[in-house]
């Protein structure tokens, strides 16, 4: 990002927090060109979506809420599934690989039932649980607090619930990824363009200083077609995405059908991430 730019963003970010800031823009992707253009406001502001959401009020089944449900006992039954829906990821949206773990990049990743719910121990874990991994990613809550924190707008809610990042907004100053409670930010320290292997020139790599994360695959939804974890889980349906608002969409079913739980409810933050155990 050309320096003065970077500055400037910088000093709008501070009058925003300061009270003073302005309309934002919204980055959209074009697909194709790699770049994001900017659009208007409508999209980083969607009230009328979050009072729609399920949560305390009627869902509106006029107005996307887009989740997702993971099944952690067909992860533990077939471990090859992590690796999958990883790869699929890391490779439709250029995540690079860095060699130091400082500096990794993730968009979904495997990790132990505890890192995931350390609000639910257990001393005593079944052997399951205890030697599998299971799946976590951004939760694209309903009431985001990395939204509220994004000086610049560049981190927002958009019209399907997804919280989205406009990669030419950001500034690099954190605050989001300060108040993510569930740690699914990560910030380029690092050029990230040597680290990606065959890219996609569908979608836009990022630069250093910007913060990214799971996008909950917006651009892939957007053409009618799955995120791309859920299509390498095939018809295993480890994962399960949908419109939360639709009581007949087959996440509302399987919502129905399973006792489920969710990463740390107690903060508010009403994540749609939800989780079969």
């Amino acid at each position: 990002m050309d320096e003065k730019r970077r500055n400037f963003l910088k000093v709008a970010g501070i009058s925003t927090l300061a009270g003073l800031g302005g309309t934002a823009v919204v980055g959209r992707l074009v697909a194709g060109s790699g770049i994001a253009h900017a659009s208007g406001s409508a999209g980083h502001e969607v009230e009328a979506a979050k009072k729609s959401s399920g949560h305390g009020a009627a869902p509106d089944p006029s107005v996307n809420r887009y989740g997702m449900v993971i099944d952690i006992k067909k992860f533990q039954q077939d471990p090859s599934l992590g690796e999958k829906i990883v790869a699929a990821c890391h490779s439709v949206h250029n995540v690079p690989q860095f060699p130091e773990k400082k500096d990794e990049i993730k968009w979904i990743w495997m990790t132990q039932f505890e890192n995931a719910f350390p609000e639910k121990p257990n001393v005593y874990l079944d052997e399951a649980t205890e030697e599998h991994q299971l799946p976590i990613l951004c939760n694209h809550c309903d009431s985001p607090p990395c939204v509220r924190a994004c000086p610049t707008k560049a981190t927002f809610r958009n019209k399907d619930g997804i919280v989205m990042m406009d990669y030419h907004r950001c500034i690099g100053c954190r605050f989001c990824m300060a108040a993510c409670p569930y740690g699914s930010r990560s910030f380029n320290w690092r050029d990230p363009a040597e680290f990606v292997k065959d890219a996609n020139h569908i979608y836009p790599r990022r630069m250093r200083g910007v913060v990214e994360k799971c996008n909950f695959c917006d651009e892939r939804v957007g053409a009618g077609k799955l995120p791309a974890c859920v299509e390498a889980c095939g018809e295993s349906k480890a994962l399960v995405f949908g419109n939360l608002n639709d009581p007949n969409s087959e996440i509302r079913k399987v919502l129905k059908e399973n006792h489920t739980i969710q990463r740390n409810p107690s903060l508010g933050t009403l994540p749609s991430v939800f989780y079969i155990v």
